[in-house]
């Protein structure tokens, strides 16, 4: 399964992802349209700055999602790529999807009052966030792949003298 990787040492903090995924989620999906659209259209992803660090965070569509488990409605299910998505027209606005979200990334549409969270560009083979990236701190993966990798990057460090 490809998920949206995080390399919060490449982040500049420039918001390019933030206003990508706003424009996706726009009636005609540009730039201009985006910004004349009222009420403006909301980002599913949120770029947080900590302690002189900086780093997109984004719904994890995780295993045991527990915003998926705390929905009364029904409106939160996980499609058959395995992604967390939402019907909108069952969703009640009682927050409950947001108390549960352990990222706080889950937020409310003031004007329709419901939930609002990534959708993973499900009609975009990449999603906007990740092809917006300029420094790549926004990469798609295969999961099982990345602790490969992983071993593979401390095996060349060890080697490099740098562990």
């Amino acid at each position: 399964m490809d998920q949206v990787f995080v390399r919060p040492e490449r982040c500049m903090g420039c918001r390019s992802c933030e206003i990508a995924c706003a424009v996706q989620h726009s009636k005609d999906k540009t730039l201009l349209s985006a910004i004349m659209q009222s009420p403006s259209p909301q980002k599913r992803l949120f770029v947080e700055w900590a302690d002189g660090l900086k780093m997109p965070v984004l719904c994890r569509h995780c295993e045991d999602a527990p915003c998926m488990n705390a929905c009364i409605s029904g409106c939160l299910y996980r499609d058959e790529k395995g992604f967390i998505r939402r019907r909108k027209e069952r969703c009640i606005g009682c927050w409950s999807c947001i108390m549960a979200c352990p990222f706080g990334v889950i937020v409310r549409d003031r004007h329709k009052r419901i939930a609002v969270k990534c959708d993973r560009c499900h009609k975009l083979d990449v999603p906007a966030c990740v092809n917006a990236c300029p420094t790549k701190a926004l990469i798609l993966v295969d999961v099982d792949k990345i602790p490969g990798d992983r071993r593979k990057s401390v095996l060349l460090s060890i080697n490099n003298g740098e562990a």
